[in-house]
């Protein structure tokens, strides 16, 4: 017989008391800085990376879920 491991969900999924959740957007530039800007809607955060994005000097954009 196998034994199935629980699947483990993200302790952001969990908590019902959240109203919203923050989203980290970290942009990357190519001269090795980096600066971050959280919101609370998601797809701003993901607006806001597109648009950042466009710029020659950016590298790299993430969007993190943060606590």
């Amino acid at each position: 017989m196998k034994k199935t491991k629980a699947k483990k969900t993200s302790r952001f999924r969990r908590d019902k008391r959240r109203k919203h959740r923050h989203w980290q957007v970290t942009v990357y530039y190519h001269d090795g800085e980096k600066f971050a800007r959280v919101y609370i809607d998601r797809e701003r955060a993901e607006r806001f990376a597109e648009r950042q994005k466009k710029s020659p000097v950016i590298k790299a954009t993430r969007i993190l879920e943060v606590d």
